[in-house]
């Protein structure tokens, strides 16, 4: 199960690039029927990560969210499926030459952990990678991490959409960029229903991990490096939407707060496992 899990991810990572290049041809060659062969693309991609996902927890016995490599599959799984709602929701097909860098990107990240995986289970065999410490066996590990996975996706694309507001003004008037991509103020307004979406499913992955973490080590919060930076976070999409709704708050200001805050979500997931080890530092 292992290697099949193995073979569908290898073919999902390969999807991502392919996806990613029928993008960038669309946007090149400017013709309606290759944004529809990269939806296409994009959609069958998905579902081979999907596959690779449910394979890996019948492999695992167990949900696959526990260590590095299976929750960065998981967040570029996430970006991607986030994007293509999106893209299909507002009939905007220029987002997907935008998220699907950043969504090979994080698979590729995913990749270099399958990698060192496949070293540990060549070195120690395939039972070295199944066992779970004691405080993830637990049901909450499902729901924790799940929404975290929903939250990131959603802040991804907000961050593509705030990358992407912020070039608007440089587009050539009645362009291909100008005439495909929506005016800034639409641009605004999805980001921020992506920031909404993503807030709120944060939001219930800190107070549920609160409610794990007493289960697990007695205390609701111990300022372990990731928690802090996950509060980090959470303050800076939580001032941006109070801004946003008290405020009338939005325009370049709020898009800069939309990439500084997914700067802090890649900093919570990659450099606090990596520079800040803590409880969280799950490899």
């Amino acid at each position: 199960m292992i290697r099949a899990e193995s073979i569908l991810f290898l073919a999902a990572l390969a999807l991502h690039f392919v996806t990613m290049l029928l993008w960038f041809f669309y946007v090149a060659v400017k013709k309606p029927a290759l944004s529809k062969l990269a939806i296409y693309a994009q959609s069958f991609t998905i579902l081979i990560h999907t596959a690779a996902i449910v394979v890996r927890g019948i492999a695992m016995a167990r949900l696959p969210m526990a260590n590095q490599y299976e929750f960065s599959t998981a967040f570029s799984w996430a970006l991607s499926l986030v994007s293509l709602i999106f893209i299909l929701k507002f009939n905007f097909p220029v987002l997907g030459a935008f998220a699907s860098p950043v969504t090979l990107l994080l698979a590729a990240y995913a990749g270099l952990n399958k990698l060192n995986e496949l070293k540990v289970i060549a070195a120690n065999g395939a039972d070295s990678i199944k066992n779970l410490m004691p405080a993830l066996r637990s049901s909450w590990l499902g729901i924790h991490v799940s929404t975290v996975i929903i939250a990131y996706g959603a802040f991804g694309v907000s961050f593509v959409l705030s990358i992407m507001f912020l070039l608007r003004d440089k587009m050539k008037e009645n362009g291909f960029w100008d005439l495909h991509i929506p005016k800034k103020e639409k641009l605004d307004t999805i980001s921020y229903r992506c920031v909404s979406l993503g807030m709120m499913f944060l939001t219930v992955t800190i107070g549920f991990g609160g409610i794990w973490a007493e289960n697990a080590w007695g205390s609701y919060w111990t300022w372990d490096p990731k928690e802090t930076w996950a509060l980090v976070t959470w303050v800076i999409y939580l001032v941006y939407l109070h801004l946003r709704i008290r405020k009338g708050w939005s325009g370049r200001t709020a898009a800069i707060f939309g990439v500084v805050g997914f700067v802090c979500v890649l900093f919570t997931y990659i450099g606090v496992n990596t520079l800040l080890p803590g409880l969280h530092s799950y490899k």
